[in-house]
C-alpha cells in the first residue's frame, strides 16, 4: 500500500527503503504519471515525492478556491492565475467559445500588462494554434510555437511565446473554452506532469464554471422577477398612457440593458408612431412616424410575432433611417398583443456591453416584460377612450343646450325686437329717423340669421328629431347655398334611424369634411353618399379640389386627427385617399352593433 502524501510504509525515521531507493524512486514516480529526471539516492526520492505532494496540494488548494467563487467573471481570471502558478508559466489566457463553435467571444489573460495588452489591439478570435483547439478538443503541448506549421504568428507589441500547453473545458462533454499556458519558467518545456495538473484543474474549473453559471443565471432571474413584480404594480398603478409608456419604455431598457427602447402604437391605416423612447440621443423620435409595410416594426406588429436581427444593416425589413439616425447594430421586436390583437410594438437595440447582441433570454424577458406591459397600456388606452367618450358625449349635450338656447330664447328675442320694429316704422313713415330705423331692423335681421346658423353647427334640432338623412340634406342645401359649390347627396339608409352615437359621429365627420373643403380644397362640386356594408354603416365624401399629399399634411392640421378619434370610440375607422391635383376621397366607416 502507498500513500499520496507524505512517505511511503515502512520507511519510519531513520529506516531503510526496501530494495533499490533509485529504482523504488523511478518506479514510484512512474506510477504516479510524473517524469522529472533520474532520482538518485533516498533523498532524491524524498525530494521527488515532496515536490509532487506541493503541487498536489497546490491543485487541491486551487479546486477549493475556484470552487468557492461565484462571479463567473471573478472566476475566469482566478482561473487563469490558478494555471500559471501550478505549471510555473509566465502567461496564461482562457478562451470562452462562442454560441457558433467556431471562434472565441471572450479572453481573459494573465501576464500581459495593461500598456501592452492596449498596443497589442483587439483579443484573438481563435485563429492558428488557438483554432486548433477549438476544433480538436485534446490536450496539445508544443515546444516551439513558431515552428507549428499551424500558427499563425503574433501580431506586433505581442511578447515572444515559445512552449505552449493547451487543455480544453469541457462541460457535459461540450467545450466551453481553452486554457492556454506558455513560456514555463527557466525556458524549459512543459512535461507530461504539467498536462496531467492542468487536466485535473479543467475538470475543476468545469464543475465551478457550471455553479457559477447556474447561480448567476439564478440570480439574474431572482433580480428580473423582482423587477417584473416592481414594474407590474407600477402599471397597474398608472393610468396616464404617456406617463404610462415613458414607464415601460425606461423599465424596459433597464431590464435587458439595452441602449435603446422605444414603443410604437399605430397611427392611421398604414403607419406606425413612435410614442415613448428611452435612450441616449434617441428622444428625438417621439411622435414620428413610419411606414408599416416599410418598417421591422410594421411586420411584427402584422406578424404578431417576436423578432432578433443581430444585424441590422443586413435585414431587408429594418427601416435603415431610423437605423441610422440612431446608430443602432442589433434590435429586438416584441409585439404588444391583447387578446389576439396586437396594439403596439417594443423595438429594442444594442445590448450594453459586448457585441450588442441580445440573447434567448433577452427576447424570453421583454416577451415576459412586453405581455405585461400590453395589459397595462390596453387598460390605459380604455380610460382615455372612456374618458374622451365622455368628453364628446357631454360635448353634445352642451351643444344641443346652447343650440336650443340660442333656438328658444335668442331668436325668440330677436324676432320679438323686430315684430316690434315693424309699427315703429310705420308710425315714423316721414319722419328723417326713418332711416335709421330701418337700417336697425336690417342688423336685427342678420343677427337672427347669424344666431339661427349657429344653433345649427351646434347642434341641428332636426338631427335628433328626424335622424342623419334628413339633418345631411339640411347641411348640404345650406353649404351649396352659402358657398356656391355643387353639392351631389344619396343615401341608401332608408327610413330607419341609426343609433345616436353613430348618427352624430357621422354628421360631424360631414360637417368637418365640408369645412375642410371650403378651406383648402378649392373644389368645385362635391359627393357624399351613406350606405349599409354589411354590418357596417359608411359615410363617403369626394371632392374635385386639389388634393394634398399625405406623407407631408398633418392629420391634426386638417382635422383628420377629431375625426379618427370620435371614429374610432366606435371602433370605427377613417380612410382617405388623396394626392395633389386629383382631389380627396374620405371614407368613415362604423361598425352597427
Amino acid at each position: 500500500m502507498t500513500t499520496v502524501f507524505g512517505r511511503p510504509p515502512g520507511l519510519g525515521i531513520g529506516a531503510k527503503p526496501f530494495g533499490d531507493a533509485e529504482n523504488h524512486g523511478r518506479a514510484g514516480r512512474a506510477r504516479a504519471g510524473f517524469s522529472s529526471g533520474p532520482v538518485t539516492g533516498y533523498a532524491g526520492l524524498v525530494d521527488a515525492l515532496s515536490v509532487t505532494e506541493g503541487r498536489l496540494r497546490a491543485l487541491l488548494a486551487a479546486g477549493v478556491a475556484v470552487s468557492s467563487e461565484l462571479s463567473l467573471d471573478g472566476l475566469l481570471h482566478r482561473l487563469v492565475e490558478l494555471a500559471a502558478e501550478l505549471t510555473g508559466a509566465r502567461y496564461a489566457a482562457l478562451g470562452v467559445i462562442d454560441a457558433s463553435g467556431s471562434e472565441l467571444e471572450q479572453f481573459v489573460t494573465h501576464g500581459v500588462d495593461v500598456e501592452t495588452r492596449r498596443e497589442i489591439g483587439s483579443l484573438p478570435r481563435g485563429r492558428g494554434i488557438l483554432g486548433v483547439l477549438i476544433r480538436d478538443a485534446k490536450p496539445l503541448r508544443l515546444h516551439n510555437l513558431s515552428e507549428d506549421p499551424r500558427s499563425v504568428g503574433f501580431p506586433p507589441a505581442h511578447p515572444p511565446m515559445r512552449s505552449f500547453l493547451g487543455v480544453p473545458i469541457l462541460l457535459r462533454g461540450v467545450a466551453y473554452g481553452n486554457l492556454y499556458l506558455t513560456e514555463k519558467e527557466g525556458g524549459e518545456d512543459f512535461t507530461q506532469e504539467d498536462e496531467d495538473l492542468l487536466t485535473l484543474l479543467a475538470g475543476q474549473a468545469a464543475v465551478a464554471i457550471e455553479n457559477a453559471r447556474l447561480y448567476e443565471a439564478s440570480m439574474r432571474w431572482s433580480r428580473q422577477l423582482q423587477s417584473l413584480e416592481e414594474v407590474g404594480n407600477a402599471l397597474a398603478t398608472e393610468t396616464d398612457l404617456e406617463r404610462l409608456l415613458d414607464l415601460v419604455v425606461r423599465r424596459l431598457r433597464d431590464l435587458v440593458r439595452a441602449r435603446v427602447v422605444a414603443v410604437a402604437l399605430p397611427s392611421g391605416e398604414d403607419d406606425l408612431r413612435f410614442a415613448a423612447v428611452a435612450g441616449t440621443d434617441a428622444e428625438e423620435l417621439i411622435g414620428e412616424t413610419i411606414s408599416r409595410s416599410g418598417s421591422k416594426s410594421g411586420k411584427v406588429f402584422e406578424r404578431r410575432r417576436s423578432e432578433r436581427s443581430d444585424s441590422l444593416i443586413d435585414d431587408p425589413e429594418v427601416h435603415q433611417e431610423v437605423t441610422r439616425r440612431l446608430g443602432v447594430r442589433t434590435g429586438m421586436w416584441v409585439p404588444l398583443i391583447v387578446r389576439e390583437r396586437a396594439i403596439g410594438v417594443l423595438e429594442i437595440h444594442d445590448k450594453e456591453g459586448g457585441d450588442g447582441r441580445f440573447s434567448d433570454d433577452d427576447l424570453r424577458l421583454a416577451e415576459t416584460f412586453a405581455a405585461r406591459a400590453a395589459v397595462a397600456v390596453e387598460l390605459s388606452q380604455r380610460v382615455a377612450s372612456d374618458a374622451l367618450r365622455r368628453v364628446v358625449r357631454a360635448q353634445e349635450l352642451e351643444r344641443g343646450r346652447l343650440a336650443r338656447e340660442l333656438h328658444d330664447e335668442t331668436g325668440q328675442a330677436l324676432t320679438s325686437i323686430l315684430l316690434g320694429l315693424k309699427p315703429l316704422e310705420d308710425a315714423l313713415a316721414e319722419h328723417p329717423a326713418r332711416a335709421a330705423l330701418a337700417e336697425l331692423r336690417e342688423h336685427v335681421v342678420l343677427a337672427l340669421q347669424d344666431v339661427r346658423r349657429l344653433a345649427v353647427e351646434l347642434r341641428p334640432a332636426v338631427l335628433d328629431d328626424f335622424g342623419l338623412v334628413a339633418a345631411l340634406e339640411r347641411l348640404t342645401e345650406e353649404f351649396a347655398e352659402q358657398t356656391g359649390i355643387r353639392v351631389d347627396f344619396h343615401s341608401a339608409l332608408g327610413e330607419a334611424r341609426l343609433p345616436e352615437e353613430v348618427e352624430s359621429a357621422l354628421y360631424r365627420v360631414v360637417q368637418e369634411s365640408l369645412t375642410n373643403i371650403v378651406k383648402h380644397a378649392n373644389a368645385r362640386s362635391v359627393s357624399i353618399s351613406l350606405a349599409r356594408r354589411d354590418s357596417t354603416v359608411a359615410a363617403v365624401i369626394e371632392d374635385d379640389g386639389g388634393g394634398f399629399d399625405q406623407r407631408v399634411v398633418r392629420e391634426g392640421g386638417v382635422g383628420l386627427l377629431g375625426m379618427r378619434e370620435r371614429l374610432a370610440l366606435l371602433d370605427g375607422r377613417l380612410e382617405i385617399e388623396s394626392r395633389p391635383g386629383a382631389g380627396t376621397t374620405l371614407v368613415a366607416e362604423v361598425p352597427l352593433r
